[in-house]
């Protein structure tokens, strides 16, 4: 039998095809990086980064290079494809990931970290470190969970709230700056019109989700899930009954939360007793 031959030389792994198709794409529109940069209103270094294969941004970036060089969803389709690349997530997240990207809304409790979409750098990489990522690998998740808040960061952002228990906010980081850094990102995620943060504490005593990180995606159709997750496992939830049964938790866990406001108070309070860098 004849060898099949390769019909083209274009990577056939969904990551770099994804970096490649970027390249090309403003390669074959006589455009410099800044040029680009400068038409779609983002950062060079990131579009820099997306062709080198070191990130993969989020869909809203995809998006805007379908708009600008009028591919339909032909970007969008191969950022999915990527996103879900077993070589590149653990599978309990892929599926999860790709209906993030859909979601209308996101309602978060966070009972021990705070939520991928409103991390900064410095606390990203601090928790991604500590479940044993080194090198490069540990920089491509950081990307890739940064790239996910570009959501939040588009036209028509999803409405996203998230209650956040306090004992997230008592668990400082090693590197004091990024500590503080997140603290203040909250505030400002906080101020944002469709995005609600609330601080449950311990002066609330027990409730229902003491031991669940949970997020419900509200999708186009009206239709919601669920996804739990711990250390070391996730799993999304689509019956409808199982659903209900987290949102009513869910619900009670806002009753007993403090409002926005309060909430807000008592991050900056936070920010307050935080350490400072003495190098700063």
């Amino acid at each position: 039998m004849p060898q099949r031959r390769t019909v083209t030389s274009r990577s056939q792994e969904p990551r770099q095809r994804f970096a490649e198709e970027v390249r090309r794409l403003r390669e074959q529109g006589g455009l410099s990086l800044r040029q680009l940069a400068d038409v779609l209103g983002w950062d060079p270094s990131t579009l820099g980064k997306l062709e080198r294969g070191q990130t993969l941004g989020g869909p809203e970036l995809a998006q805007a290079l379908d708009r600008y060089y009028g591919t339909a969803d032909f970007m969008l389709t191969l950022w999915e494809l990527a996103v879900a690349d077993p070589t590149q997530f653990k599978e309990q997240y892929r599926q999860y990931m790709l209906l993030e990207a859909e979601a209308v809304s996101l309602w978060h409790f966070g009972v021990s970290s705070v939520h991928g979409m409103v991390q900064t750098s410095g606390y990203a990489r601090e928790l991604i470190s500590a479940g044993g990522h080194r090198g490069e690998e540990l920089d491509l998740q950081v990307e890739a969970r940064l790239g996910r808040g570009t959501v939040l960061a588009g036209d028509e952002p999803p409405r996203f709230r998230t209650i956040l228990y306090e004992a997230v906010l008592r668990m400082a980081l090693r590197d004091r700056q990024a500590w503080r850094e997140q603290l203040e990102h909250l505030m400002v995620i906080g101020d944002q019109p469709k995005t609600t943060v609330q601080v449950l504490p311990f002066s609330a005593g027990p409730f229902g989700l003491d031991s669940t990180e949970v997020t419900f995606l509200g999708l186009s159709g009206g239709r919601t899930v669920a996804y739990t997750e711990n250390a070391h496992r996730g799993e999304l939830i689509e019956e409808s009954s199982s659903v209900d049964r987290l949102q009513l938790a869910y619900d009670s866990v806002r009753d007993l939360a403090l409002s926005p406001a309060e909430s807000r108070k008592f991050i900056g309070q936070m920010l307050e007793e935080a350490p400072c860098d003495p190098s700063t």
